[in-house]
């Protein structure tokens, strides 16, 4: 049985309590032991590398030294990286070497809460398979973006909401290796009501199996 962790808190716009619980389940039904603890202190308690999975859930937050240092070693070592929207991709903007290890960092969303479409770029990647192209009402996420990743679903910005991002292809998911850990990453999932766009819930539940060691 695998062994997974999620860490929460931060910005509560992004209802981390209540996404962190529906992850809870979710990784319970594929089987794992699931861990859930508010806060970036369970990272420095132990053997951070005894997990499988980590799922950082926190947005808008700090890190210490020790922290982050355990949580980029447990990644290096093989433990599996796996998350959403800001929860991942927007959780310590002082960290520069947390980013690089997700590979982008959330730094605006023109317009807000608008409808989108998402464009899957892979679709013989079995991560994305079988899903399509959707629709999406949520924020669309721009991000600063390693130009390495292995990009597997798009969104196109139109420019409406902020001129000079028109005709911008921005990565939504996407995968790759840190060491000897997977990360995955997916834009989608501002708040726990997304978790009913099946393409969404779909998305993340396969990429958080596929990130585990």
């Amino acid at each position: 049985m695998k062994n997974a962790l999620i860490f929460w808190g931060g910005w509560d716009g992004h209802e981390p309590e209540a996404t962190s619980r529906i992850v809870e389940d979710m990784l319970q039904a594929e089987g794992f032991t699931v861990t859930r603890k508010e806060g970036t202190e369970v990272l420095a308690e132990g053997d951070t590398g005894r997990f499988d999975l980590i799922v950082p859930m926190i947005t808008q937050a700090q890190i210490t030294k020790d922290e982050l240092t355990a949580l980029i070693a447990a990644i290096e070592g093989g433990t599996g990286l796996a998350g959403f929207h800001g929860g991942m991709g927007d959780a310590f903007r002082r960290e520069p070497d947390y980013q690089f290890m997700v590979g982008g960092q959330w730094v605006a969303h023109p317009g807000n809460i608008i409808d989108y479409r998402v464009n899957i770029a892979q679709p013989d990647d079995p991560l994305v398979a079988g899903i399509g192209d959707f629709d999406y009402h949520s924020e669309q996420y721009f991000m600063h973006v390693d130009p390495g990743l292995n990009v597997l679903a798009t969104t196109t910005f139109d420019g409406t909401h902020a001129p000079s991002t028109k005709g911008t292809v921005m990565p939504v998911v996407w995968t790759h290796h840190y060491g000897k850990g997977r990360v995955f990453y997916s834009a989608l999932g501002h708040v726990a009501q997304e978790f009913d766009t099946p393409q969404m819930r779909e998305i993340l539940r396969r990429g958080l199996v596929w990130a585990a060691r």
